[in-house]
């Protein structure tokens, strides 16, 4: 079987979110399809030009990539959904009080916002 790439279109819709984890402020903004579903992300926090940075922003091309080969949000979840490393501790978002980590706290916030709900 072959994958088959989705490419958002040129002009797309997005989100953006405001963070903080443990006092690192960041942002996180999901680029969307045409049908509302997440095709890329992107996180910017303030440590810019760190490790951290580079290694959020390796982490966004690779799972942008694996959303636009068919990942699932749920699936997506499941594999990053409770990541332990630092930063880690409190948010400003009640929904999402205590994060593990930066992957984690973007899991968890792509299960609320994107995940298809069961009824």
């Amino acid at each position: 079987m072959l994958a088959t790439r989705q490419v958002l279109p040129s002009t797309r819709s997005s989100l953006t979110h405001k963070f903080v984890i443990d006092g690192f402020e960041g942002y996180l903004t999901v680029g969307l399809h045409e049908d509302g579903r997440p095709g890329e992300i992107f996180i910017k926090i303030s440590k810019e030009g760190s490790t951290l940075s580079g290694m959020c922003q390796a982490f966004c091309r690779a799972f942008s990539l694996a959303l636009q080969y068919g990942l699932s949000v749920e699936e997506a979840v499941v594999r990053f959904k409770g990541m332990r490393f630092e930063p880690m501790g409190p948010t400003q978002n009640p929904q999402i009080p205590e994060a593990s980590s930066i992957i984690d706290y973007v899991a968890r916030f792509l299960e609320i916002e994107f995940a298809q709900r069961r009824v």
